[in-house]
């Protein structure tokens, strides 16, 4: 009798020195899958991108994270930049194929929320009709090289460009030409 009740208390210590170890372990195992789900905001392949709020010419105001579930190239340049006039024809091309395909995880299509580093309103406005820049994602708060938002994106020279997924993961970086194309038909379904 003595022995039982003896292997009894030991049953119970196991049982509640096991239950604690997996309170424990299934704790640790749920924080780390929290801080997994979080990437690091920032401006490499892999983090989350840093959102935006600028105004349009209209003075609408447009956040970058308005436009989660679609994939969105965050294309930086300014009206009076050569390389970026010269780029803009492969960037509407790509705009006008993807569009409306379907995503890897993605609910929407391909969109482009443009980064003007213009100082003059006027100059940007023309550009955009000029260009036939027909997404509706264009911003800038007009500061030219030290605009806010390209100094959040640490951006040196135009153009320049990040390439985010449906959760605002930045998937890619400085895309011209073919290889947005490239890139674009990867993530495509």
């Amino acid at each position: 009798m003595i022995l039982d009740s003896k292997i009894v208390m030991f049953k119970k210590s196991y049982l509640i020195v096991l239950a604690s170890a997996l309170f424990i372990i299934g704790g640790a195992v749920v924080s780390a899958q929290k801080s997994g789900n979080k990437p690091t905001v920032g401006i490499e392949i892999g983090n989350q991108a840093p959102d935006l709020d600028y105004q349009s010419p209209d003075g609408k105001s447009i956040k970058l994270s308005s436009l989660r579930g679609s994939y969105v190239l965050i294309d930086f340049w300014a009206s009076w930049c050569g390389p970026c006039r010269m780029e803009n024809p492969n960037v509407v091309r790509s705009y006008n194929e993807f569009k409306d395909k379907k995503f890897k995880d993605a609910k929407g299509g391909f969109t482009i929320y443009n980064v003007s580093l213009d100082k003059n309103k006027d100059a940007w406005a023309n550009a955009i009709t000029k260009d036939g820049l027909t997404w509706k994602n264009h911003v800038s708060d007009l500061g030219g090289w030290e605009s806010k938002a390209a100094q959040t994106y640490r951006v040196q020279s135009i153009p320049a460009n990040f390439l985010i997924n449906a959760e605002g993961i930045i998937v890619a970086k400085n895309l011209r030409g073919a290889a947005l194309d490239a890139e674009l038909k990867k993530w495509v379904k």
